[in-house]
C-alpha cells in the first residue's frame, strides 16, 4: 500500500517501540535443550473452572519436568465479560493447589518476572507496535465498516449461498486507497484494524499437533479483526504477540481452538516468527443419560474449583485425580510408588493422547480421596479437618477445638497399619456425620430408633444382654478379652458364637454374635454399621459407655416378639 506511513501516523500518533526493540527487551530464554516454556492464560470472566486447573497442571508439569518455565498470563482484552476480582481468584486457586508459577500475576495482583506485563490490558503499547508493523508490511488495514454494513454483508452472503465472513470480494476496505482511508480517519469514523490474509480457502494446509498428530485444514482467507475499536487486540492477535515475546515453546489449550490454528499460524508467519508447538486437549466431560457433554459453568457445580474446597476434598486428591485423567498410566505408577510425590511422575504427550475426552467420575475421585485421607496420621487429619471446618462449618470447628485429644482419638480408630486402614472418609464434610455420635451434645437415641434398628429383639432380650455386659465391663480389657466376654453373653442368650456356627444350625439359635454386637452399636452410636466396636468403646471411655447403655435400659417398653 503506497504511502502507508501517512496512515500509520494518523492511526498511531504517539511514539511506539520498534519491533526490533521489543525483540531485544524480551530475548530468547537461556534454558537447557528440550526445556519447555508453557503457560496458563485464562480470561477473568468468573470462577476458576476445573478444566482450567486441569490444563494448568498439565502445562506446569511439562514445563517443570523439563527444567523449563511455567507462567500465568491474564487475557483480559474482553472488558465486557471481565468480573472484578477474578484475576486474583485465578492466582489464588493455582497457589492453593500448589501449581507453581515461575512468572506472571501473583496472589497480590502484581507482576513478577522479566517478560511482563502479564495482563493483556497492560500490554497495549506492545500490541500496537506489532500491528503498526503489520500495516507497514501490507499485512493489515483499517476497516470502517459499521455494524449495519457488516450485517448487510452477512444477509447478502446468506441470500447468495456464499460462505459467511469478511474476505475477498466481501472485504470492503481491503483495497481502499490511502486517500480514502486517510479521509475516514480525519473524519474520526470508528474503525477496527483487520489482518490482510493471503490465504486461499480452496487450498489445504497440513498442520502438526502434539496430541492429535497431522491434521488437514482449509487455508484461512478471512480478514479477521486484530485490533478492536476500543484499542485492544482480539484474542487471535494478542495471544500470538504474547506467546512470541514471552518465548512460549508449547501452547496446551482446549480443542475448541483447533479450527483457529491455521489462522494463528498465518499470523505468526506474517511477522516471520517461529510459532510454538500446539497441543489441543479435549475438555473434561460428563455423562448425562446416554450422551456426554462438556462440564457446564451454569449447570454443574463441580465445574467450579471452589466446589471441591467447600466439600472438603484434600487438594492432593484433586491433583491426583486430574493426573489420573491426564495420563492413563498414573494409577499404575501410584500403586508402585505409594509414598512418592506426584511431582516424581513423568507426564507424556503420548499418554495424554489416550486421555482425550476424559469423563469426570465422582466415584473415582472419592476412591482417590479416601486413599489419601486414610494415610493421614490422626494429628494431620485433625489439623486439616479443623482448617476446613473453620471456613465451612463453624459449629463443627468449635466442637473439634473444644475436644482436641478426644477428636484425634476418634479420627485414629482403625487408621493404624497399611493393610486395614479405614477408607470411609472422602471429604472433610463427611467427617461431621461420621463423628457426631461420639459427642453427647450431638447424640440422642429415641425409642423409635431402637424399635426400627433392633426390631428383631425383645425389650427383655436387649436389657439382659446389656446388663450382663455392664456387670463385667472393664475398659482396660484387651480386645480378645473383651470379645471373649461378648461371646459368653451371646451363648447365655442363645446366640451362636460365630456366623459359621449359626449358618450350620440356624434352627437352634436366635442369631449370631454379630446380632449381639448390633445391640451395642445401636445403643452407643445410633447406627447399625460403624468402625470397630471395641475401638469405639475405648475412645468413648467407661463413663460414656455405661451412661449410654443405661439410657437404653431406661427407654420405655418395647413390643414383644416371639423368637426361637
Amino acid at each position: 500500500m503506497e504511502n502507508i506511513g501517512t496512515i500509520t501516523k494518523l492511526l498511531f500518533p504517539r511514539s511506539l517501540p520498534k519491533v526490533a526493540e521489543l525483540e531485544n527487551k524480551y530475548p530468547l530464554r537461556k534454558l537447557q535443550e528440550g526445556a519447555m516454556v508453557t503457560r496458563i492464560a485464562p480470561s477473568p470472566t468468573g470462577f476458576m473452572h476445573i478444566g482450567g486447573l486441569y490444563t494448568a497442571l498439565i502445562s506446569e508439569r511439562f514445563a517443570h519436568q523439563t527444567k523449563g518455565i511455567f507462567y500465568l498470563r491474564i487475557e483480559d482484552t474482553d472488558r465486557k465479560r471481565e468480573v472484578d476480582g477474578a484475576s486474583i481468584l485465578i492466582s489464588k486457586s493455582l497457589y492453593q493447589y500448589g501449581i507453581k508459577i515461575d512468572e506472571g500475576i501473583g496472589i497480590n495482583g502484581k507482576d513478577f518476572g522479566s517478560y511482563g506485563p502479564y495482563k493483556q490490558s497492560r500490554r497495549e503499547e506492545i500490541y500496537k507496535a506489532v500491528i503498526k508493523s503489520l500495516l507497514e508490511r501490507g499485512s493489515a488495514y483499517p476497516c470502517f465498516c459499521t455494524p449495519q454494513e457488516l450485517e448487510d454483508i452477512r444477509h447478502r452472503q446468506e441470500a447468495q449461498g456464499s460462505r459467511l465472513g469478511y474476505y475477498g470480494p466481501w472485504a470492503k476496505w481491503r483495497d481502499k486507497s490511502v486517500q480514502e482511508i486517510s479521509q475516514a480517519i480525519l473524519e474520526k469514523k470508528p474503525y477496527t484494524i483487520r489482518f490482510k490474509s493471503n490465504g486461499d480457502f480452496k487450498n489445504k494446509v497440513v498442520i502438526r499437533d502434539e496430541l492429535l498428530g497431522t491434521k488437514e485444514f482449509r487455508e484461512n482467507d478471512q480478514d479477521i479483526v486484530i485490533l478492536k475499536s476500543d484499542g485492544l487486540p482480539t484474542y487471535h492477535m494478542a495471544h500470538v504477540i504474547d506467546d512470541h515475546f514471552m518465548r512460549t515453546t508449547h501452547v496446551i489449550r482446549g480443542d475448541e481452538w483447533l479450527s483457529s490454528l491455521p489462522l494463528h499460524l498465518q499470523l505468526f508467519e506474517s511477522m516471520e516468527w517461529e510459532p510454538p508447538h500446539y497441543a489441543h486437549i479435549s475438555p473434561i466431560q460428563k455423562v448425562e443419560g446416554l450422551s456426554k457433554r462438556k462440564l457446564s459453568k451454569r449447570k454443574d457445580p463441580e465445574s467450579n474449583v471452589e466446589y471441591y474446597d467447600q466439600q472438603g476434598y484434600p487438594n492432593s486428591a484433586i491433583l491426583e485425580y486430574l493426573l489420573n485423567l491426564a495420563n492413563s498410566n498414573f494409577e499404575d505408577w501410584r500403586k508402585a510408588n505409594s509414598e512418592a510425590s506426584i511431582y516424581k511422575f513423568i507426564l507424556t504427550f503420548d499418554r495424554l493422547k489416550n486421555s482425550n475426552g476424559a469423563i469426570f467420575d465422582f466415584d473415582k475421585l472419592n476412591d482417590i480421596s479416601k486413599e489419601i485421607i486414610s494415610g493421614y496420621s490422626p494429628e494431620s487429619a485433625y489439623n486439616n479437618m479443623l482448617k476446613w471446618a473453620k471456613q465451612h462449618d463453624v459449629s463443627f470447628a468449635r466442637l473439634l477445638e473444644q475436644n482436641p485429644d478426644y477428636s484425634k482419638n476418634i479420627i485414629g480408630i482403625e487408621r493404624s497399619g497399611d493393610a486395614r486402614r479405614r477408607k470411609d472418609l472422602a471429604t472433610w464434610a463427611e467427617a461431621r456425620e461420621g463423628m457426631a455420635f461420639f459427642f453427647d451434645e450431638n447424640f440422642s437415641l429415641m425409642k423409635k430408633d431402637l424399635d426400627d434398628k433392633l426390631s428383631d429383639f425383645t425389650k427383655e432380650n436387649v436389657n439382659n444382654v446389656i446388663q450382663l455386659f455392664m456387670a463385667d465391663y472393664v475398659e482396660r480389657d484387651t480386645k480378645q478379652e473383651w470379645f471373649d466376654k461378648l461371646k459368653n453373653i451371646a451363648g447365655k442368650n442363645n446366640y451362636a458364637e460365630s456366623t459359621k456356627e449359626y449358618k450350620n444350625n440356624p434352627g437352634i439359635y436366635r442369631g449370631n454374635i454379630a446380632d449381639v454386637a448390633r445391640i451395642f452399636r445401636v445403643a452407643l452410636t445410633g447406627m447399625t454399621q460403624t468402625p470397630d466396636l471395641y475401638s469405639i468403646m475405648q475412645v468413648m471411655g467407661t463413663d460414656r459407655v455405661l451412661s449410654r447403655l443405661s439410657s437404653v435400659i431406661s427407654v420405655g417398653s418395647r413390643n414383644e416378639k416371639n423368637h426361637p
